[in-house]
């Protein structure tokens, strides 16, 4: 018998350039006026209720609630889930710890000229670094998420076409970096599918 959850909660709420000491800096395409907290509950590995926060755009804050609500509802695990801020800005130590995260005012990682992430205007996610690596050529981003390279075995975590993640984020018109021919990010989702 599955124990029962706590309701789903989630409170949005403004941050300041304080709050983003190491994500946000002058320059960056966003201000942290157009930033949200979002706190919300999320389901652990451990099948339990934990806290969880997010950075995003004041403009994808609601879509984002309807996403985790989904998530919990169906019980999705998420093993970690604070701001970037936690690791001073490193995306490599947020992806090595498997936190799920979305702002930081960074470039964007595709070979090409230097452009803005998604993850710069608050309007993309990583979902489970580790379960859901990014590949670029022979790198696998984090090192560990190798042993996740098989996509036909799916474990608990995992972003796989037609699971409860790719379809919650597709439900409000993200799309799903697993999908890039090449170098699959399997972690990332975003406003405009990059």
């Amino acid at each position: 018998m599955v124990a029962a959850l706590p309701p789903f909660v989630s409170h949005v709420e403004r941050v300041t350039a304080a709050d983003l000491r190491y994500s946000w800096h002058r320059g960056c395409p966003v201000a942290p006026a157009q930033l949200r907290r979002i706190r919300l509950r999320r389901v652990g590995f451990d099948g339990r209720a934990h806290p969880g926060e997010l950075i995003v755009n004041a403009a994808v804050a609601r879509d984002v609630v309807v996403v985790f609500r989904t998530l919990y509802d169906a019980r999705f695990p998420i093993r970690r889930m604070v701001p970037i801020d936690a690791y001073r800005g490193s995306d490599d130590r947020s992806a090595a710890a498997d936190n799920t995260s979305s702002f930081n005012c960074r470039k964007a990682v595709a070979a090409g000229a230097p452009s803005w992430s998604m993850h710069a205007y608050g309007e993309a996610i990583d979902v489970n670094d580790l379960e859901n690596p990014y590949v670029e050529g022979g790198r696998v981003l984090p090192p560990r998420g190798k042993a996740f390279l098989d996509r036909g075995r799916v474990r608990p975590g995992m972003a796989v076409d037609g699971g409860v993640l790719v379809r919650a984020f597709a439900k409000v018109g993200w799309g799903w970096g697993g999908r890039w021919a090449g170098s699959p990010d399997y972690q990332h989702f975003s406003t405009n599918g990059r």
